[in-house]
């Protein structure tokens, strides 16, 4: 594909749509590979693939190919579903939230979430869900952005405390936070501080991209 080549020296941009949640969807050719942007942050594959990638490896693929049921909020075009799928063969159900119906319809169209028969798509807000759930996960994957914006719900202790209670033993929570002043690198430590050391282990791993802090939490089975 000539598009593909090209995009090596240059990308090349191939959609773009108006969002509602979003604002603003592209799908790239960056690098030899599509990729999913907003409009001032890469949404899916190139760098939060890698980022994502880094965190799993962490966890362990060994691990992680012994567990049963993993749940992602945020799904975009869905990067880190490919990443299990595809590059750690996961082979069980991984639950997938997304609160915006155009990104999972870009990401059907261009990067074939729909053809992935374990994955199990929500439409539905990422807080919402995580009151209403019954099931337990060995992993919950939080990557949960409005563009460079974090929600706020998401650093409450409230929601750290319910997606905590929603880990099976030696679960793990595998947190993706965007860093880009002080302000957050102060929440960030706080967020960790406020994690029950008595059940449940904590740490930030050394970041690979500028921007993008991974924090991971362990429940002590």
């Amino acid at each position: 594909m000539i598009q593909k080549f090209f995009s090596y020296i240059i990308p090349i941009k191939i959609f773009k749509k108006k969002s509602a949640r979003s604002k603003i969807i592209e799908v790239t050719w960056a690098n030899g590979e599509l990729v999913l942007d907003s409009e001032n942050t890469n949404y899916s594959y190139g760098s939060l693939q890698r980022i994502l990638r880094y965190g799993l490896r962490n966890i362990g693929y060994e691990k992680i190919l012994k567990m049963n049921h993993i749940l992602l909020l945020g799904v975009a075009g869905g990067s880190v579903v490919k990443t299990l799928v595809d590059e750690i063969e996961y082979k069980e159900k991984i639950t997938g939230v997304e609160i915006d119906p155009d990104m999972i319809q870009v990401a059907n169209q261009y990067f074939n979430l729909n053809q992935i028969e374990q994955l199990e798509l929500v439409i539905d807000d990422a807080f919402e869900f995580v009151l209403k759930t019954k099931e337990q996960y060995n992993l919950i994957i939080i990557d949960v952005f409005e563009d460079t914006n974090m929600p706020n719900f998401l650093f409450e202790k409230f929601f750290l405390n319910r997606v905590c209670a929603l880990l099976k033993d030696d679960g793990f929570i595998l947190f993706n936070t965007m860093i880009l002043d002080e302000a957050h690198n102060v929440r960030n430590r706080k967020y960790i501080s406020e994690v029950n050391p008595k059940t449940f282990t904590a740490k930030m791993l050394p970041r690979i991209e500028t921007h993008n802090e991974l924090i991971i939490i362990n429940k002590v089975a």
